[in-house]
């Protein structure tokens, strides 16, 4: 059977592209909202960590009608470092949307995304957005799009997709670059002309392969996926299954949820190509199989690309510990761990060297600071370790991951940013001019990029970007400088004191101010010099009868630097942690004692 009252789609789109400005449209003209309703923009947005940064983190799942047909929408993330939320759902759908700024073109982690769906076989629709701007270049954009599919090794049928020219914004397309519609129906007629409807046999036995989890205090896990064969209803009886091992497991399908709009809607029964959500089956798994008993046919699921990048994340231990947290024990940990480790494909967990210890792999930077973000909001508190990438033996040599970077800065920035690579061990591979700026491409290891964005930003004056998409997999190069920069040091535990601080300034950068508490080891601010540096921010001014207390006020600091997240996470060295709790961010040394610090050095300097 064919389904022609549904079509299946998913919207790839480099980060800040407008995907989800363009879903917006959509559902506004498909009939989701009422014309007088209020919805605020970027709806699918719907985590606060995704709003605040203006990027999708998680694929969702929305539809609205045209026409008769049903459009499964599944909005997927621009970024590489989530990636893994992209390949797994690509299972569920029948063509894809190539969303394209008008202005800068096709970006690497475009290219990632696309390049999985060709390998499927998925029809493509080109959509160039934003072309109201003033800026765009739509027929270099075109250009870079087909030259990008060249590369990719698209098929006939798929370079000639069809062009929508597109502003979502505003909810406008049309089929030529000249003039725009006042609507989208050019983009909904095309999708339901190019794009394949959804078949199979709906009297056969049930399969459905699972693509996402979700999770509910009330009913439990909950599967996601589109039913490849055969017909869902509620209380029957299925099987799980796996394609890689031969274990099944009984069970029933308790609820069945269908994508409308914004909302999921309970449902008594689904067909053949309809994506649902569904829960009763305890302990299922994205890649898993859900089949009828008598015929247990699991599906080959896509292979998820492997983490590069690992980070120990372990109970706090420090001075301050269990203050402003609620979850502090390695129960606690290892719990939420194993809970995120279920609904993200892509990342990994393991046992470290403590019972207290966890090593958590992923995609990137990104990727594990957003976890660690999540986890903190959550009332979670513990301590991470410095990110290391994740090397590999080839052929008996020893290699690590590569990037392929994209940095688009202006001309007098460039020399900065080739020093800068260099340093890195970035190797340029191409250089040329975009509309009065440079645009350069590097292959540079993955650990050469820790720590670098906020240098980057301070060294373009922030008018720079960079992207990076996993290249390959390259012997390890010799000779990479990361930091420059030593730590200042807390002596003694205490509160930090103006005149301690004023004292302390001297010597570097600030990250505190007078009346935090401080403990010894902890790191208090950036030292211009290589090595550490232990200052006392506690010590007080002597009182005597010649000098008095509140003299202190009359001392003028420099505004502290405030540290974000990512910029922890990136100033982070081998022999330091960062302490996370619900309402601090403290970076300490591991050897938390000066003495035992310094006798540690010397050893090494010795060895």
């Amino acid at each position: 059977m064919i389904r022609e009252d549904l079509r299946n789609i998913a919207i790839i789109a480099h980060v800040d592209h407008g995907k989800t400005t363009l879903v917006d449209g959509m559902l506004r003209q498909g009939g989701v909202f009422r014309e007088n309703q209020i919805v605020e923009e970027c709806v699918m947005d719907n985590n606060p960590l995704e709003r605040e940064r203006g990027i999708t983190i998680l694929a969702k799942n929305t539809s609205c009608i045209y026409k008769n047909v049903k459009i499964n929408i599944v909005d997927t993330p621009g970024h590489a470092d989530f990636s893994g939320e992209v390949e797994r759902v690509l299972k569920m759908i029948n063509g894809v949307v190539l969303l394209v700024d008008a202005y800068e073109g096709p970006m690497p982690q475009t290219r990632f995304v696309l390049s999985k769906a060709l390998e499927m076989g998925h029809k493509v629709i080109i959509v160039i957005n934003k072309v109201d701007k003033a800026d765009a270049r739509l027929a270099e954009v075109l250009d870079e799009i087909y030259d990008l599919l060249l590369d990719l090794n698209a098929d006939d049928e798929q370079l000639e997709s069809p062009i929508i020219y597109c502003s979502g914004r505003s909810g406008t397309a049309s089929y030529t670059p000249d003039a725009q519609t006042d609507n989208l129906i050019p983009l909904f007629d095309t999708i339901i002309s190019h794009i394949a409807p959804p078949e199979g046999d709906p009297d056969g036995p049930l399969q459905v392969l699972v693509s996402a989890i979700d999770y509910n205090d009330y009913v439990g896990r909950i599967a996601i996926g589109r039913i490849d064969r055969g017909s869902m209803r509620v209380n029957q009886d299925v099987v799980i299954c796996n394609y890689h091992t031969n274990e099944i497991v009984k069970s029933k399908i308790t609820n069945i949820y269908q994508f409308l709009g914004l909302n999921r809607i309970n449902a008594e029964s689904a067909s053949v190509g309809d994506i649902v959500s569904f829960s009763g089956l305890e302990n299922v798994t994205i890649g898993q199989t859900i089949c009828a008993p008598l015929a247990v046919e699991p599906v080959n699921f896509v292979k998820i690309s492997e983490p590069t990048l690992q980070m120990q994340f372990s109970v706090n231990n420090a001075p301050f510990a269990g203050r402003e947290g609620t979850f502090v024990t390695s129960r606690h940990l290892a719990a939420r761990l194993n809970k995120e480790m279920l609904k993200d494909v892509s990342l990994k967990v393991v046992p470290g060297e403590g019972s207290d210890t966890f090593i958590v792999s992923g995609r990137g930077e990104i990727h594990l600071s957003i976890l660690i973000e999540s986890m903190r909001r959550e009332g979670y508190e513990f301590q991470v370790s410095m990110p290391r990438v994740i090397n590999k033996h080839i052929d008996g040599v020893l290699c690590e991951p590569m990037e392929h970077l994209t940095i688009e800065v202006p001309e007098e920035s460039v020399s900065v940013v080739m020093e800068k690579m260099g340093k890195r061990q970035g190797e340029l591979v191409n250089m040329s001019p975009f509309n009065s700026r440079m645009k350069l491409e590097f292959i540079i290891p993955e650990r050469g990029l820790l720590g670098y964005k906020n240098e980057f930003l301070t060294d373009t004056r922030g008018e720079g970007t960079m992207n990076s998409v996993f290249d390959s997999y390259q012997p390890i190069k010799k000779g990479m400088q990361l930091r420059q920069n030593g730590a200042l040091v807390a002596y003694e535990t205490g509160e930090a004191v103006t005149y301690g601080l004023y004292n302390a300034q001297g010597r570097g950068i600030l990250f505190i101010e007078p009346g935090t508490p401080v403990y010894a080891g902890m790191v208090v601010g950036v030292s211009p010099k290589a090595e550490d540096l232990t200052v006392n921010v506690c010590k007080r001014k002597q009182v005597t009868n010649m000098r008095a207390s509140g003299s202190d006020e009359a001392l003028r600091l420099e505004t502290p630097k405030r540290m974000s997240l990512e910029q922890c996470i990136e100033f982070l060295e081998t022999d330091e942690m960062l302490e996370v709790t619900p309402k601090s961010l403290r970076i300490r040394k591991i050897i938390l004692n000066h003495d035992e610090r310094m006798r540690k050095t010397m050893k090494e300097k010795r060895a």
